[in-house]
């Protein structure tokens, strides 16, 4: 996880086109970890993620866990 010295604010992907129908937008907080929320129903759940759940996470997509079968 990169490293940061204050709260970054909401963010969305950089891939994200804005148009869009399923984004989410993440926050990173020093020593809590990364917020995930659904940018469309920002009043639903939050999800909280610790740093090393987040780092699992990251791992598991970039090698291509959670990908569609096909």
């Amino acid at each position: 996880m990169p490293t940061h010295t204050t709260d970054t604010g909401w963010f969305k992907s950089s891939r994200s086109n804005g148009g869009g129908d399923q984004c989410v937008e993440c926050r990173i907080i020093d020593g809590v970890g990364v917020l995930v929320r659904d940018s469309k129903n920002r009043d639903a759940a939050t999800l909280r993620f610790t740093p090393d759940e987040w780092s699992a996470f990251l791992h598991g997509a970039k090698a291509g866990e959670f990908d569609l079968p096909g």
